[in-house]
């Protein structure tokens, strides 16, 4: 697809930002500021960004436990995600959800946890954007693990019988914690599930932001003329642990991280011949600088902002 330089930038931008919050939480994480889990994203920057990076601010994302890049880009409060993060008052739900934590201002519904567990949100996103009659879509990251599950079948089926604008894109790291992709699942490609519920579905680069723009936004024209969801299998890599504190265990070698690592795609995208001469040096320095320095202020936010008081703890609770 052909992006202006400015889109380009924006792309850029989204993916750095993702890379520097992430890393931000990986360390928070390291030093016992985190008290709940952390699933890093790092390496999978491409695929969330150019998913999210140009849907509507009145289209829904529902993230997997990796979406941070694909959140940030779809306007999520940084501070207010952060200070979840952290357990302090100042979070999108006080500091008592953690990673489950959701900005509907932005059109973000909750961060999947249990794996597969979003994907009935999504198609209830659908349904709801369908009945609205604004052309609104729905955009549904998911792992391969997730593509295991009965929910994903039961939900694409559902989209596919009743059109739901929805396009499913799947985050294909190979390995769901440990168990790769070849040993899980018989298809060959994980797009190949699209046939059974004629959907169109595409494979493509993970690491390639263009690449995973132009497939989720042929998918998102498509669910906006009410011709129904589609699949975009993305196949990415996670350069870290399953969860930041797990002990690396044989199931992938050094070569193979490293391999990947080569593929890192914020540096495939600066290198792309088409997208040389985008910004000089000293432009990627300052967008680099202006970045950190917001991270900088979340942390800072964030690591002041006061813990829930005793008394809220048994409030915002549902009670029969």
């Amino acid at each position: 697809m052909d992006l202006t330089r400015d889109e380009q930038l924006l792309l850029y931008r989204n993916m750095l930002r993702g890379r520097r919050f992430d890393e931000a939480l990986v360390e928070l994480h390291a030093k016992g500021h985190v008290p709940g889990m952390w699933h890093s994203g790092i390496g999978q920057e491409a695929t969330e960004a150019g998913a999210a990076t140009f849907l509507r601010e009145d289209d829904w994302l529902v993230c997997m436990h990796r979406g941070i890049t694909a959140g940030l880009a779809k306007g999520l409060d940084a501070k207010k995600w952060l200070a979840e993060h952290l357990g302090r008052a100042t979070g999108f739900a006080k500091g008592k959800g953690g990673h489950n934590c959701a900005d509907r201002e932005h059109g973000l519904t909750p961060f999947g946890l249990i794996m597969g567990g979003w994907l009935p949100i999504a198609a209830g996103a659908g349904i709801a954007a369908k009945r609205t009659g604004k052309d609104q879509v729905v955009v549904c990251l998911f792992g391969d693990g997730s593509a295991q599950r009965g929910t994903l079948h039961e939900c694409m089926n559902l989209a596919a019988v009743w059109k739901l604008p929805v396009v499913w894109v799947c985050e294909n790291n190979f390995f769901s914690i440990t168990t790769h992709v070849k040993n899980a699942i018989a298809a060959e490609r994980i797009s190949d599930l699209a046939y059974a519920y004629r959907m169109p579905g595409a494979t493509v680069d993970g690491q390639d932001v263009t690449a995973v723009t132009q497939a989720v936004l042929d998918g998102v024209t498509r669910a906006r003329k009410g011709e129904g969801p589609s699949l975009v299998e993305c196949r990415t890599y996670r350069f870290r642990e399953h969860g930041e504190g797990d002990i690396p265990t044989p199931y992938r070698t050094r070569e193979e991280v490293a391999a990947w690592k080569k593929r890192d795609p914020i540096q495939l995208f600066l290198k792309h011949p088409r997208l040389t001469g985008v910004c000089d040096a000293d432009r990627l320095e300052e967008i680099d600088r202006e970045i950190s320095a917001e991270v900088d202020e979340a942390v800072r936010w964030a690591m002041e902002s006061p813990w829930p008081q005793k008394e809220e703890a048994l409030t915002d609770l549902y009670c029969p």
